[in-house]
């Protein structure tokens, strides 16, 4: 657990499950096995990419959050970024500013995230390629 008030600068790695009350300035990762769960409270923030199988969100988390199990996004929580998710939960209230991306069984996440040079970094746009996890490549631009 992480408490009130504590400030975390760094990423963390973990597993089984991690609860943060605080502030978190890094990535959270956890071993990608079926019951590493995340759980933000209504008081914790996250400002980094989120990579855990199971997430529960009432905090804010300014990156992307990948999960390859359940993403449950309560009345507080806000994402900014894009939400990656295979079972998704949303009671009103929640805001997801950004994509929401399904991804089924058997697909692999992106291995690096859109601020880190990755798929969908913005670049490709330019030149018209852009392309989304689990989709064909777009090859014409939108008028």
């Amino acid at each position: 657990m992480i408490g009130v008030g504590t400030v975390i600068q760094g990423s963390i790695q973990f597993a089984g499950g991690i609860h943060v009350d605080g502030t978190i300035h890094g990535d959270v990762l956890a071993e990608q096995d079926e019951k590493s769960t995340f759980i933000l409270s209504d008081t914790g923030v996250v400002e980094g990419d989120v990579r855990v199988p199971n997430v529960i969100l009432n905090g804010s988390v300014v990156g992307d959050v990948l999960a390859s199990g359940r993403v449950e996004l309560a009345a507080n929580a806000r994402v900014s970024g894009t939400l990656y998710y295979k079972l998704l939960e949303m009671e009103m209230g929640a805001e997801v500013n950004g994509q929401l991306v399904y991804v089924e069984d058997g697909e692999v996440l992106p291995p690096r995230l859109e601020h880190d040079g990755g798929p969908g970094n913005g670049k490709d746009l330019e030149d018209g390629n852009s392309q989304s996890v689990g989709r064909e490549p777009q090859t014409e631009r939108a008028q």
